[in-house]
């Protein structure tokens, strides 16, 4: 009897640290984002690289494949079509750059304003993670996920 009260105890020991330690990785920490100067500064580069009307395109050319494929009508293709808002992204976008600092992003700034070859060798259409993000975001727009209701 003992033995079983000794193993019983540990048990519920055991149980209580596995639940607490459970519900202590529920909260996850915010992605990382730069300062408020830096997101002037990427807004920038974002418009001298033509970005948002390339987050656009790619959404819209997402819409149109799943509209032939899926036989929508033309309501909900404009409906879906509406509900692609750049600021929905902007975030994912701010987020690839919080590696860099101020003196870096104004090179990089300088850089697009000053080359146009430059700016079709986009740092961002290369990013790997960003593109991943990009498709997240038009698929759920396609889904109808932003669509106000």
């Amino acid at each position: 009897m003992k033995n079983f009260k000794k193993h019983g105890f540990a048990a519920v020991f055991l149980c209580l640290f596995i639940s607490s330690t459970c519900l202590s990785q529920t909260n996850t920490p915010p992605p990382a984002m730069p300062s408020q100067q830096n997101r002037i500064i990427i807004d920038k580069i974002v418009e001298a690289t033509h970005y948002k009307n390339y987050v656009i395109d790619f959404c819209l050319s997402k819409i149109n494949e799943a509209s032939a494929k899926e036989g929508w009508n033309e309501q909900k293709a404009m409906e879906i079509t509406e509900s692609i808002n750049y600021k929905n992204f902007r975030d994912a976008i701010y987020n690839s750059f919080v590696v860099f600092d101020e003196v870096e992003l104004e090179t990089l700034l300088k850089a697009y304003e000053k080359d146009t070859a430059y700016q079709t060798i986009n740092v961002m259409t290369n990013n790997k993670v960003l593109i991943n993000n990009l498709s997240i975001f038009a698929s759920d727009i396609v889904k109808g996920k932003y669509v106000s209701k």
